[in-house]
C-alpha cells in the first residue's frame, strides 16, 4: 500500500465517475472494479487519513454536473446508500444497528438499475424534476420527467411534497429501442440503466418521450411534516397519492435471517423481473431511529445496498451453435475452452440474441469474460479485445432452423422457428414434460426422449403413456432389458398419480413456471374450473398478471391442446390439485432447511414441497443461517458443516416426530 497507488486509484474513479453520471457512458470500468477500487480507497485513507484528497470519491455524493442542463438546489441532499457484498458485511449491519436500536426492524426493497430522480409538488401539481447530480444540486429535468406516464403531474391531494425514485427503462423497451436503432444503423444501448440515463436528460423532451421511461418512488425526504413514523408507511402514504411504489416486492423483515430470506428469493427471480435490479436495499424501518443512527459524508447509516454477486472468467470462444427452445425461440450460444465457475466446469454459455452479440462485438475465437451469477445460467458478458488476433469471425445470425430448415420468423429482437412439426421442439417439450419439476419420470433422460422419438415411439405427450405397446420392442434395444423397461413404464404410470400443479408446468404453457403452475391448480383446485377460467378474472390474480392470463387463456382455446388433455385424462392422469395449503407447524415455519444424503422414506422433492407447506423454505447449501439440515445415508460435506457450525440436525425419525407434532 504506497501513496502512488492511492492517486492512481483517485484519478481512475474520478474519470469513471464522470463518464457514468455526466456522459451515462461507463467505458473505464465495469461496476464490480469500481465497486473493489472504492473500497481500497477507503480501506487506504483509513488507514493513510493524512494521504486523503478533498476530490476524493469518498467525499462526494454522486458525479458532476451537465453543462447543457439548468440546476437544482436539493433542500435536503441526496445521497448514496453504502454497498455491501457478502452475508458477512450483511450481519455487521445489523450488528451495528441492534446496538443502538435493539428491537430493529427493517423494510427490504429491490434496488432497481437506473437513475434516481427528486420530484417536487406544489399544492398537488408537480413544479421540478432533477437528477441526484452531485448529491446537492442535481440537473433540472422537469420536461422530460413529465413524458413519462408513472409520474403524476397532479396529486390526488393538494399538497406540498418531495418524493424521491428511480427512473429506469424496462429490458423490452431497450430491445425495442435496439431494434429500430439497428435499422437506422445507430449505436446500440448497452445497457437499461445507460439508456434511461442518456434518454431523461435530452434537451428535447420529445425524445425522452420516445423512449417509455417508467419509475419506482421509494423515498419520503422530510416524512415528519406528514406524522408518518416508519418508513412502509412512508411508502403506503406516497403509494395513496398516486405514486407508482412497489410494494409487492418490498417487505418488513424482523431479523438478519428474514433479511437473508429476502435476498435469496429476490436473486432467484432477478432474471425473471421485466427491469434490472443489480442488489437489494435494507433499511431501518422506524424514521426516529434514523437520526440516532446519523449518517456519514456519503451515506446513511440506517441503511445498505446489497449487490448481487457475479463471478467472472476468461476463456476462448471456441465457436458459436444454435438451439432451438420448445417455444421455437432459436438462441446463440457459446461454445467455450471449458472453465471452472463457482464449482462447476461451464463450456456453454447463452449469447441471448443477435442485438447482444452485434452490440458487444462478439466474435469466435475472442477471449471473452464470462459471468455466472447464482444458479443463473452463465453469459458471456464482454469481450478482452486488447487480446485479438485477427483471426476472429464476426458475428452472423443464422436464417432458418438448425433443426428443419425452416426459414425463421424475427419477432421484436428475437428470432423463432414457426414449424409446428419441428423436430427439435417436439424434443425439447417432451425432455421438459418428463423433467424433476414436471412429471418426474424416471428413466426417461434426454437422450432417451431423443431416441424414442427418433425410432417414432414417443412424439407426443400421449405417446408416453402408450410406450407399453412397445414393450417387447423396447426390450430389445441396446441398453434395455425386461427389467430397466418395466422400471420405466412403472414410473410412467406413477406419473398419472401427480398433482395437478406439475401437469400445468409440464405441458409448457408460455410463461407459466413451477411457481405459477402451483398458484393455478391451489386456486382453481381441477383443470375444469381452469378452462372456464377467464381473461379478466386470471389477471387479476397475483403473480400473473396480464401476459401470462392472455398466454393461458390461449392455450386452453387450442382445439389441439384440449384434445392433448383430455386423451391425458382418459389414460387416468390426475387432473386435481392434491397439495396441501400452508398451515402453522412451528417446527417449519420461517425456518431453513438443508437436505442430505438418500433419504429412505422421501424423495427430495416430495420432502420439499411438504416443508414448503408448513412454511419452511429449503436452500441447496448449508450456511449460518441454516435452521436444520436434514440428513439421510451418507450425507457428506453438508452434514460436516452443520455439526461444525453447530446447526440442529435431523435424522428420519426425527423428521416424522417433527411433522406429526
Amino acid at each position: 500500500m504506497n501513496k502512488e497507488r492511492y492517486n492512481e486509484l483517485v484519478d481512475l474513479l474520478i474519470k469513471a465517475n464522470y463518464e457514468y453520471h455526466t456522459l451515462d457512458n461507463a467505458t473505464t470500468l465495469t461496476d464490480n472494479e469500481y465497486d473493489n477500487y472504492l473500497r481500497e480507497i477507503y480501506d487506504i485513507e483509513e488507514e493513510h487519513p493524512e494521504w486523503k484528497r478533498d476530490d476524493s470519491p469518498t467525499t462526494f455524493i454522486g458525479g458532476t454536473l451537465s453543462n447543457d442542463l439548468d440546476q437544482i438546489t436539493h433542500d435536503i441532499p441526496m445521497m448514496s446508500l453504502k454497498d455491501v457484498f457478502n452475508e458477512e458485511e450483511i450481519i455487521k449491519f445489523d450488528k451495528d444497528i441492534k446496538e443502538k436500536i435493539k428491537k430493529a426492524k427493517y423494510v427490504c426493497e429491490l434496488k432497481i438499475d437506473g437513475l434516481s430522480v427528486s420530484l417536487r409538488y406544489k399544492k398537488g401539481v408537480l413544479v421540478s424534476a432533477a437528477t441526484r447530480g452531485n448529491g446537492v444540486v442535481g440537473e433540472n429535468i422537469t420536461n422530460n420527467v413529465l413524458t413519462i406516464k408513472e409520474v403524476p403531474h397532479k396529486l390526488n391531494k393538494d399538497i406540498d411534497i418531495e418524493v424521491r425514485g428511480e427512473i429506469y427503462m424496462s429490458k423490452k423497451t431497450l430491445n425495442d429501442l435496439n431494434k429500430v436503432r439497428e435499422e437506422k444503423g445507430l449505436p446500440l444501448f448497452k445497457n437499461c440503466r445507460n439508456a434511461a440515463a442518456g434518454s431523461v436528460k435530452q434537451l428535447d423532451s420529445k425524445v425522452a418521450a420516445e423512449r417509455n421511461l417508467e419509475v419506482w418512488i421509494y423515498h419520503l425526504p422530510n416524512p415528519e411534516d406528514y406524522g408518518i413514523k416508519t418508513h412502509h408507511e412512508a411508502l403506503e402514504f406516497m403509494s395513496n397519492l398516486g405514486f407508482r411504489v412497489n410494494l409487492e416486492n418490498n417487505k418488513i423483515v424482523n431479523n438478519i435471517e428474514e433479511i437473508l430470506s429476502y435476498i435469496d428469493e429476490k436473486a432467484s427471480i432477478r432474471e425473471e423481473l421485466p427491469y434490472d435490479i443489480d442488489g437489494v436495499v435494507i433499511k431501518l424501518d422506524d424514521l426516529s431511529s434514523h437520526k440516532i443512527m446519523g449518517n456519514t459524508v456519503r451515506f446513511p447509516k440506517w441503511a445498505v445496498a446489497y449487490k448481487f454477486p457475479a463471478q467472472v472468467v476468461e476463456t476462448k470462444l471456441k465457436d458459436i451453435i444454435f438451439t432451438v427452445g420448445r417455444t421455437g425461440l432459436v438462441t446463440p450460444n457459446a461454445v467455450l475452452e471449458p472453465v471452472m465457475i463457482m464449482g462447476s466446469l461451464v463450456s456453454r454459455a447463452t449469447l441471448h440474441n443477435e442485438n447482444y452479440c452485434i452490440s458487444k462485438d462478439i466474435r469466435i475465437n475472442d477471449t471473452v469474460k464470462v459471468i455466472k451469477a447464482g444458479d443463473v445460467i452463465p453469459r458471456v458478458d464482454e469481450v478482452v479485445f486488447k487480446n485479438r488476433k485477427g483471426n476472429e469471425i464476426p458475428f452472423e445470425m443464422i436464417k432458418t432452423c438448425p433443426m428443419c430448415g425452416s426459414t425463421l420468423v424475427k419477432k421484436d429482437a428475437l428470432y423463432y422457428c414457426t414449424n409446428e412439426k419441428c423436430p427439435k421442439k417436439d424434443i425439447e417439450k417432451l425432455i421438459h414434460f418428463a423433467s424433476k419439476q414436471a412429471m418426474d419420470i424416471e428413466g426417461l433422460g434426454d437422450s432417451i426422449i431423443e431416441d424414442f422419438y427418433n425410432l417414432k415411439y414417443i412424439t407426443t405427450y400421449v405417446d408416453i403413456y402408450h410406450l407399453d405397446k412397445h414393450k417387447e420392442e423396447l426390450s430389445l434395444l441396446e441398453g434395455f432389458g425386461e427389467k430397466s423397461v418395466n422400471t420405466l413404464l412403472d414410473a410412467i404410470n406413477k406419473s398419472k398419480s401427480n398433482s395437478l400443479e406439475r401437469l400445468l408446468f409440464g405441458i409448457g404453457i408460455r410463461g407459466v413456471g413451477n411457481k405459477t403452475a402451483k398458484i393455478l391448480a391451489k386456486r382453481y383446485n381441477t383443470l375444469d374450473n381452469l378452462k372456464k377460467a377467464n381473461y379478466e378474472e386470471l389477471k387479476d390474480i397475483k403473480d400473473i398478471g396480464e401476459t401470462i392470463a392472455q398466454s393461458i387463456v390461449d392455450y386452453l382455446a387450442d382445439e389441439d391442446n384440449i384434445k392433448m388433455l383430455d386423451e391425458l385424462s382418459s389414460l387416468g392422469l390426475n387432473m386435481t390439485y392434491l397439495g396441501v395449503d400452508a398451515v402453522d407447524n412451528p417446527n417449519f415455519t420461517n425456518k431453513n432447511f438443508v437436505l442430505t444424503g438418500t433419504l429412505t422414506n422421501y424423495k427430495r422433492e416430495e420432502l420439499k414441497d411438504i416443508i414448503e407447506s408448513y412454511g419452511g423454505n429449503v436452500a441447496g447449501s448449508v450456511s449460518k443461517r441454516t435452521n436444520v439440515v436434514i440428513y439421510g445415508d451418507s450425507p457428506g460435506s453438508k452434514y460436516n458443516k452443520a455439526v461444525k457450525l453447530g446447526i440442529e440436525l435431523w435424522d428420519e425419525e426425527k423428521l416424522e416426530e417433527m411433522l406429526n407434532k
